[in-house]
């Protein structure tokens, strides 16, 4: 979703005078990357750490419902809006504490950081490990809570802590890696968004609010491992060879923007010829599928059919990939939808549907300019049920669903 990576954080038209923090409420349709939903009932901007804090604690003594929204790339609001308060973490800033050879480069970034914007840097600063992430939307606080990955790779292998505020105990607290329970798009700060021993329930937004995350990248001007054939391919090597990290993130962004999975173009930006539909969407809408291998055995013989792996690296002695579970098998969402009959473009009501897949990559749910959350559910839905009909899996939406079920 040439491409610009990157749009800016949208420019909201507030009233002459309003007040970001108390008088003026958005429609989550400017602050989503779907461009749906209604308004919230209040909407504040933190800049700071202690105002981000203070909001979200204020929030849970008062009982308000509250989401804490980052880049706004992986929500679908309902059309009637937020009965609450909309958090929106502004800030921004990448602090290395140190950089040396032995060790790495240890960085720590606020929540609000934009994530491509920090992948741009590692690569040019040669820190490794999180060049095949390039092009995804969103920002650093995000990427932890999905386990976010792309062409092989996680986050997971490059996060040490997390700061959190947890909600249910109301204090600060750094989580390390082997606590973070990260898994395929999943991680504790994910499964806390429902009810726990603590209390709760803390949907639509976790019980542990990340206030900013901590990486350790390995340096160097070559690529972790390559594990994904396309990339692979399109770097001409093979897969667990290494490659130029400069190279790996290009390759990315081409392989993405040809998929429609890079934001849209910033309208003020040079050369803006209007917008592109297949980019109003929340990326990849559902996760591909993990099943056992007795399951994957019963799926055509030309199924993709992909190796599960840890998401932390076998070693850390050198960049590697992960251990591979041999009872589970990953197989691609996108070949199932498209396999089940769904093509490209397909629309409920036909090509004409206010919301369609993506003339480029079924597994992408776009709004075609006047789409609402409920035109994009009952296309989600549509192409839920014909993958169970045909091949007996459940696909399971990627983005969190707010005021809305699927």
């Amino acid at each position: 979703m040439t491409d610009s990576p990157r749009t800016p954080a949208p420019e909201l038209d507030r009233p002459t005078g309003a007040r970001h923090d108390e008088t003026y409420a958005p429609a989550l349709a400017e602050l989503t990357t779907l461009r749906v939903g209604g308004p919230a009932d209040r909407y504040v901007e933190a800049t700071s750490e202690a105002e981000l804090v203070e909001t979200v604690r204020a929030a849970d003594e008062a009982g308000e419902p509250l989401l804490v929204l980052g880049g706004g790339s992986n929500l679908l609001v309902s059309d009637e809006g937020f009965g609450g308060i909309v958090v929106r973490d502004v800030r921004s800033g990448i602090t290395v504490a140190a950089e040396d050879t032995c060790g790495g480069a240890s960085i720590t970034g606020p929540a609000g950081q934009d994530w491509d914007e920090l992948v741009a840097r590692a690569v040019e600063e040669d820190w490794v490990g999180v060049e095949a992430l390039s092009g995804i939307p969103g920002t650093l606080g995000a990427a932890p809570v999905q386990n976010i990955g792309a062409y092989g790779q996680e986050v997971a292998g490059a996060v040490s802590t997390v700061r959190v505020w947890d909600r249910a105990q109301s204090r600060v607290r750094t989580l390390p890696v082997g606590s973070l329970g990260f898994g395929y798009r999943t991680s504790l700060l994910k499964a806390s968004m429902h009810a726990d021993a603590e209390g709760g329930p803390w949907y639509p937004t976790p019980r542990y609010v990340v206030l900013d995350v901590s990486m350790q990248l390995r340096l160097g001007s070559l690529s972790a491992p390559i594990a994904y054939p396309e990339l692979a391919r399109r770097l001409e090597v093979q897969v667990g060879d290494r490659a130029p990290s400069a190279e790996v993130r290009a390759a990315v962004l081409a392989l993405r923007g040809a998929k429609g999975m890079l934001l849209d173009a910033d309208p003020a930006s040079p050369g803006y010829t209007g917008p592109d539909h297949d980019r109003w969407s929340a990326g990849s809408f559902f996760t591909n599928p993990v099943v056992a291998a007795e399951q994957a055995d019963l799926l055509p013989a030309d199924a993709p059919r992909y190796p599960v792996r840890s998401s932390v690296p076998s070693t850390t002695t050198g960049p590697s990939l992960g251990e591979i579970d041999p009872s589970l098998v990953k197989t691609s969402a996108a070949w199932l939808i498209e396999h089940a009959g769904f093509t490209k473009g397909y629309g409920v009501v036909g090509p004409a549907s206010p919301a369609t897949l993506s003339t480029k990559h079924t597994l992408a749910l776009t709004n075609r300019g006047g789409a609402t959350a409920a035109d994009l559910l009952a296309l989600a839905r549509s192409v839920r049920d014909g993958v169970v009909d045909a091949f007996g899996i459940q696909l399971v939406p990627e983005p969190v669903l707010v005021g809305v079920t699927l």
